[in-house]
């Protein structure tokens, strides 16, 4: 007799998928870009008017596009709802990552938080139409802290020192 049908045993997804883009939209398209752009440094790649751009890091077609098409003139959606939580930006580098809080710094945006999970050290913090943000870079992975039965990798949440992580921006 035929094993009734149930749900499929799951696979892992192939390791080489990952991330492309975010596409946010905004209230205002010059203040978001004068954030991603004048603030973190990403590179305009591409500009559709006043509607929509597509910024990027080392020249590649777009990791973020921000859009007014539904949002111009909005607001962030209240507490208490649902959407997104945060766009994750890794850095290379802990240098790297210093220097984006060194620009944070310097354009006074304020943080909201920052974590070291053990595995990556995190600044989070929102832009100018509240979506969420984390800065991040990871450690090499054999530097992670072990995992604990039945677990693929061990996290935490700790506080992060930022004048150490800003000590980095001076070493590089």
């Amino acid at each position: 007799m035929p094993e009734p049908a149930g749900v499929p045993e799951p696979r892992p997804i192939d390791p080489g998928v990952d991330i492309g883009h975010v596409h946010l939209k905004v209230a205002d398209l010059e203040r978001a870009l004068d954030f991603y752009c004048g603030v973190l440094g990403f590179e305009l790649m591409q500009r559709y008017g006043a509607e929509a751009a597509f910024v990027s890091a080392g020249g590649y077609h777009h990791h973020i596009g921000l859009n007014t098409w539904q949002s111009r003139g909005g607001s962030p959606p209240p507490p208490g709802t649902t959407g997104l939580f945060h766009v994750a930006i890794r850095y290379p580098t802990r240098a790297a990552l210093a220097d984006a809080l060194r620009r944070l710094v310097e354009a006074r945006v304020p943080l909201e938080g920052a974590s070291d999970h053990g595995v990556s050290e995190a600044l989070y913090l929102a832009d100018p139409d509240g979506n969420g943000i984390e800065l991040y870079w990871d450690r090499p992975r054999e530097r992670w802290p072990q995992a604990e039965e039945g677990e693929k990798v061990h996290m935490y949440t700790r506080p992060l020192d930022l004048e150490a992580l800003l000590a980095e921006v001076a070493r590089d």
